[in-house]
């Protein structure tokens, strides 16, 4: 939910932001309505193949592309060549500092990290549930009882396990779940679980964790049903069994689908923001990429270095995607 603006600075940008948003919608909506009207009426003359047709259709595409995507792709690279106030150009020193910057590696550092442990451990803990729940009872329920945590937003998520995270010092009324339990087992001082750098980092990867295993579950679920009940049956009469059925046949009859998951998971990783910015702002430790660039241009308001992370960022999500696309033009080809 929008906060409102809290000074006379936000308030005008938040109405020409506004103002701006309508007047790019209004003219992309009346492009659409002419481009339909031009398309049907050339389409209903015989004077427009289907293929022009099809491709007047595109034009609303096209705009929306290049008023929300290129334009401000290109503003963002020029910024990031550009100093705090975006007049006076700096070459290449905010890629510099980025790189160099003690903090802003241990941002990087973080950021890494939470790419490589977060996708692995939801997509093998959606693989692990796909296959228990599969062969249980009332497979239904249990699948939309392990979706449910993707239709809660990440803030939202967040503000769940701050009730599990949670610290309050022995004596005090209110104290976390977690340390709840320790402190029941018997450990009478339970640590600040926010504070304690480099735990705390993987503790919000759970959080992450918790939202998406769900979303792996059900892709790696009807990916196992899909698997030719034959080849199965074939690998059974050679005499495999249990695990080495799974191992041998089912899992490399879905690799591409654990690859679309696992990539699908990291480029929602790479822009993670909510959970760090609701449970710990970025401090003791835990800042990631996504919300260093927020406190670059919008907290210190140093477009500069904001967008040359932008560009780091985008730069970071770029192979995933285009191995996605290599990879499904090849099946596209193979079949």
């Amino acid at each position: 939910m929008p906060t409102a603006p809290t000074t006379l600075a936000d308030s005008t940008l938040a109405d020409a932001v506004t103002k701006s948003m309508n007047t790019a919608g209004a003219v992309i909506g009346f492009l659409a309505v002419l481009a339909a009207l031009f398309a049907v009426a050339g389409r209903a003359r015989g004077r427009w193949s289907r293929r022009t047709a099809l491709a007047v259709f595109l034009v609303p595409a096209l705009a929306l592309l290049t008023v929300g995507l290129l334009i401000p792709a290109v503003r963002t690279i020029y910024l990031s060549l550009h100093g705090a106030d975006g007049t006076r150009s700096v070459g290449m020193r905010n890629y510099v500092w980025a790189f160099t910057n003690d903090a802003i590696r241990q941002v990087l550092l973080n950021t890494v990290v939470w790419i490589v442990v977060a996708p692995i451990a939801a997509t093998a803990l959606g693989l692990g549930l796909a296959v228990l729940v599969d062969r249980m009872r009332h497979e239904a329920l249990y699948k939309a009882l392990i979706f449910l945590p993707m239709a809660v937003s990440f803030v939202g998520a967040s503000i769940i396990w701050k009730f599990v995270y949670e610290y309050r010092a022995p004596g005090e009324h209110q104290i976390g779940l977690l340390s709840q339990v320790f402190m029941t087992l018997g450990w009478k001082n339970p640590p600040n679980w926010l504070l304690s750098h480099p735990l705390n980092n993987f503790l919000l990867m759970v959080i992450l964790v918790w939202v998406q295993t769900g979303f792996a579950m059900v892709v790696l679920s009807a990916a196992i049903k899909a698997v030719p009940t034959d080849i199965v049956e074939a690998a059974k009469l050679d005499g495999a069994r249990g695990v080495r059925v799974f191992v041998f046949v089912t899992l490399p009859m879905i690799r591409n689908t654990m690859i679309v998951v696992l990539t699908t998971i990291m480029i929602t990783t790479l822009k993670v923001f909510d959970i760090v910015r609701t449970m710990t702002g970025g401090n003791f430790g835990t800042q990631v990429l996504a919300n260093e660039m927020y406190s670059q241009s919008f907290v210190q308001f140093n477009t500069g270095r904001g967008s040359a992370l932008a560009v780091i960022l985008f730069l970071a999500v770029l192979p995933l995607v285009g191995y996605n696309i290599v990879r499904l033009r090849k099946e596209r080809v193979a079949r």
